[in-house]
């Protein structure tokens, strides 16, 4: 890769989507907290101007139908989109047949504003037994849900089998290019507050040095990788969180070395770079061939 470290800003815009789809609230206040992307996006695109840096929007088809004049305003600005549900939910709830139909309805609002994401994030970054093998099928160029590593890429596998009294066995590895996540650099843990489910109301200034001594190990330790934060408008949007991120954005920008990107335009580079067979042949780890399984 060129750069040291790339740096991807990524946005999670779900809107009521995730009250509705994930906790399946029936409650009116709690799904206005959701509605507060309307208030709070447009504070995320303003300070991305103002940093002359590209985003990565991943929004469920449900919010994208909401709010098109939201979307369409991300769209204008030039940034890139990610698929993300129908309405928020998790695909390990959901048969084959069913998770099929939840891509194609994201994808059928996106058709409505004439988007085509290449790369895909997962509702609550669950998978199914069946969700790599589709988006094979719907040929995304990345996901960015899994967590096997945290600031370097690699291709999924599919069809990895495992059980409590015999051997984890590896699957075939895909063609689709994982760039990685971890709870530790996502602003939900760490700000909303759920009853019984999360705590949140962290201090925005002690998450910017958890988030800011990553982005140094990162650039110190793993050149050629990509840090990826994850956030929702809804939640870093709120005015001393979003403080925190222009401060954080502008110690990042003074690093020598530190591009910012898109992760779909990470993804094609690195791919590029990284052919699926030669890759595999330098990472067995990845492939299981040396495992007992295999033997």
């Amino acid at each position: 890769m060129k750069h040291d470290l790339s740096v991807a800003l990524t946005f999670d815009v779900d809107g009521p989507s995730a009250w509705i789809g994930t906790m399946e609230s029936r409650n009116p206040s709690m799904v206005s907290r959701g509605e507060f992307t309307v208030v709070a996006t447009p504070r995320v695109l303003s300070l991305l101007k103002k940093h002359d840096i590209p985003g990565t929007f991943c929004i469920p088809g449900h919010n994208i139908l909401a709010f098109p004049d939201l979307v369409r305003a991300i769209r204008d600005d030039g940034h890139e989109f990610g698929h993300h549900g129908w309405v928020h939910e998790n695909p390990a709830k959901f048969g084959r047949d069913d998770e099929r139909r939840i891509i194609e309805n994201g994808l059928a609002a996106y058709r409505k504003l004439d988007i085509s994401p290449a790369g895909y994030r997962s509702p609550a970054w669950d998978f199914s037994e069946n969700t790599v093998e589709l988006l094979e099928e719907f040929g995304f160029l990345y996901d960015s849900s899994c967590m096997a590593h945290d600031f370097y890429p690699y291709y999924l596998r599919k069809h990895d089998k495992w059980g409590l009294d015999e051997p984890y066995k590896f699957g075939p590895a895909t063609d689709i290019v994982e760039l990685p996540v971890t709870w530790g650099l996502d602003d939900y843990p760490a700000f909303e507050v759920v009853a019984g489910w999360n705590q949140g109301y962290s201090n925005p200034r002690d998450i910017e040095e958890i988030w800011w001594d990553d982005f140094q190990y990162a650039l110190q330790n793993c050149k050629g990788g990509i840090y990826t934060l994850t956030m929702h408008p809804e939640f870093i949007g709120r005015g001393h969180r979003i403080m925190m991120l222009d401060r954080l954005i502008q110690r990042m920008k003074a690093c020598a070395g530190v591009h910012f990107t898109t992760l779909g335009a990470y993804a094609a580079e690195w791919k590029a770079e990284n052919p699926l067979e030669k890759w595999k042949s330098e990472n067995p780890m990845r492939t299981g061939v040396n495992s007992f399984s295999s033997l």
